[in-house]
């Protein structure tokens, strides 16, 4: 089975925001939660306890630095991460960043509709346009220290 995740086919470079050594950050292709991301190992292995001290200690490092950049960004109520591996079998953390009332951003509203609970299951078919994906991008870049 290919791993797409290791392929890093064309249909996610337009969600990438940035490269560490270790591990990549990606925008999540739905954003019914404005600003979920993806905290990418750049290789495969499909368990957390699998990774290296070095691995470990940069996720921790990114982590907080994109914590910081959503909080910063966006100004979620809370954060959620999730790590399954049920659909994707590549080492990846989501950042959930969750609001308890509608967020405008770029002329966008987004709206938690499950706010308050587990935020599966989400709505698959909502959409934004590449424009708005990239105003989110370049506002986690910009927050991104």
């Amino acid at each position: 089975m290919v791993c797409s995740m290791c392929q890093s086919p064309e249909e996610y470079k337009k969600f990438f925001i940035k490269e560490y050594t270790f591990w990549r950050i990606e925008l999540h292709s739905n954003q019914c939660y404005l600003g979920r991301c993806l905290i990418i190992l750049n290789r495969h292995t499909e368990n957390l306890f699998d990774i290296t001290t070095n691995e470990k200690d940069e996720l921790f490092t990114i982590g907080s630095i994109l914590n910081n950049a959503l909080l910063k960004g966006f100004n979620p109520n809370i954060l959620n991460y999730s790590s399954l591996g049920n659909d994707m079998r590549h080492l990846h953390l989501h950042i959930i960043p969750r609001y308890k009332n509608p967020v405008t951003f770029a002329d966008t509203i987004f709206t938690d509709e499950r706010w308050g609970h587990n935020p599966s299951p989400y709505n698959k078919n909502f959409e934004i346009s590449d424009e708005v994906y990239n105003k989110i991008i370049i506002e986690i870049c910009k927050n991104l220290t």
